[in-house]
């Protein structure tokens, strides 16, 4: 939702906000893979605890993947396999994050939070997945109630705020209502295909007959 209704708007802010990325020309699939690398700290941060911590750090490696692709673009350098990377080590982000929590919470013996962070992690590699399987055969699919950006924030200021069970119960619920979302979605472009794609075959057997 934020990406949809923010995102034309992103490359100017960036742009006045942090000039100096742009004085001179900058590999955008290393701040990829520095953000990815930053990440992963953030995720062992919160296999030890340090909530807090690992939630500042994680939006320090979130600035890397906020800028990568509008780097790119500045540069002309954007690539097919830049946005392959992109996603790939996002999906790597998000693993690794949630493993910390399940780490943590079954240190803490909270089978609860426990569940709660291993709901989201499945429902959150579910809502990428369909996306990414569904846009093998439709241009796009989009949409649904909690997408990566929602997800990354709401992390974020569960371990900023010292509420990362509240925050693992909102996403728990709202990433499992996107991969519903996601798939229903899916479900009714590859119908509407199945359909043009019979009715093309009908067209074809009448002109033929």
């Amino acid at each position: 939702m934020i990406k949809e209704k923010l995102g034309r708007y992103l490359d100017g802010w960036i742009h006045t906000a942090f000039p100096f990325l742009f004085k001179r020309r900058i590999d955008p699939n290393l701040l990829t893979v520095v953000g990815t690398g930053v990440s992963l700290i953030a995720a062992w941060a919160f296999a030890e605890g340090a909530l807090r911590a690992g939630a500042i750090i994680m939006l320090a490696g979130g600035f890397f993947d906020l800028v990568d692709g509008v780097v790119a673009r500045h540069f002309g350098s954007a690539s097919s396999f830049g946005a392959f990377l992109d996603s790939t080590l996002d999906r790597l982000v998000d693993i690794a994050l949630l493993c910390g929590l399940i780490i943590h919470y079954g240190r803490q013996e909270d089978p609860v939070a426990q569940l709660l962070a291993a709901v989201v992690l499945a429902s959150s590699v579910l809502t990428s997945y369909s996306k990414a399987r569904a846009e093998l055969l439709v241009p796009r699919l989009d949409g649904g109630f909690l997408e990566r950006g929602e997800r990354v924030g709401l992390l974020a200021a569960g371990g900023v705020f010292g509420v990362m069970v509240p925050a693992l119960w909102v996403l728990a619920i709202g990433t499992t209502v996107t991969a519903g979302q996601r798939i229903l979605a899916a479900h009714r472009a590859l119908e509407a295909l199945d359909a043009e794609r019979d009715g093309r075959a009908v067209a074809e057997a009448l002109e033929n007959s």
